[in-house]
């Protein structure tokens, strides 16, 4: 079995150490990432989730406890290029307006394929690229200016540039909250195509706990900065009293078939998609 690309263990982190406004996020949270996976995040507000992946592209590195290791690099230890490795670990934060700094919107865009030396010619292709991605016309939005955008287009943004950098792995925090249920859904097949086209691998933090049911591989769930679970999204997910007990629901398609099941149907209540509760549906009912 290969190295996972991103795995971080047992990590603990404090903000403002040794002062009065000393916070401590995280305790003891783990996460790991796979080669062509998507890794899913999940836990309430205020759980950790986006300090703890803030280490997994070098934004945190490990000083009070824990260890990570991106892409096979110790980012704890000085000798590691933290800006080459961003460069293959993209962040989308949970606040676009966090990293659009530009007038224009394609200037915004193309701020990362610039600097990493490309033709005038090809950085131009890479921002029509990932802005017909996600959703945001080349001639229609390319000289918008970035801070006349909407919130949805905001998200949008922020991810195409990104994604221009054509990274190994792609850090989502929160990226579809705000969009309309159209964007969402295009956000989510754009996500498999990459992973189909480029082998893109994910770490995907979220609570629209339908998202991760249609598009994780693997669950971790973080609590009170601990990680308390983790596993395969099946197993996960189906483990209601876990989720419940950290203030998270199980997906739609779960709760409808343990409610068939708690009528009488033999129905699994592990499914984790509509048509997987459907054909478990139909076959209970033609037995």
């Amino acid at each position: 079995m290969s190295e996972p690309l991103v795995s971080l263990q047992h990590i603990a982190h404090t903000y403002m150490p040794g002062t009065p406004l000393a916070t401590t996020a995280l305790h003891d949270a783990s996460l790991t990432l796979a080669r062509g996976e998507v890794a899913a995040l999940v836990g309430q507000g205020g759980a950790g989730k986006s300090t703890l992946v803030a280490f997994a592209n070098g934004l945190l590195r490990p000083a009070a406890r824990g260890q990570a290791l991106v892409l096979g690099q110790d980012t704890a230890d000085p000798r590691c290029d933290l800006v080459a490795l961003r460069r293959r670990v993209g962040l989308v934060m949970q606040y676009p307006h966090q990293q659009l700094f530009e007038r224009f919107l394609g200037d915004d865009i193309a701020y990362g394929p610039r600097q990493l030396g490309l033709s005038r010619d090809e950085v131009r292709e890479r921002v029509r690229w990932a802005m017909e991605a996600v959703g945001l016309g080349f001639d229609a939005f390319v000289d918008r200016r970035t801070f006349s955008l909407s919130g949805g287009e905001m998200r949008r943004a922020a991810l195409a540039g990104v994604l221009a950098m054509r990274p190994e792995i792609l850090v989502l925090d929160e990226a579809t909250t705000g969009l309309d249920p159209r964007g969402r859904r295009q956000v989510h097949d754009l996500l498999r195509r990459l992973r189909e086209e480029m082998g893109l691998s994910v770490i995907l933090v979220s609570n629209e706990m339908d998202e991760v049911a249609a598009l994780a591989d693997t669950v971790t769930v973080l609590h009170g900065g601990r990680t308390v679970r983790s596993g395969p999204a099946r197993e996960v997910l189906a483990d209601g009293a876990l989720l419940e007990g950290v203030g998270l629901v199980q997906p739609e398609p779960m709760r409808i078939a343990r409610d068939l099941a708690a009528a009488g149907l033999a129905v699994p209540t592990d499914r984790l998609t509509v048509q997987e509760t459907e054909e478990a549906l139909w076959r209970a009912l033609t037995r």
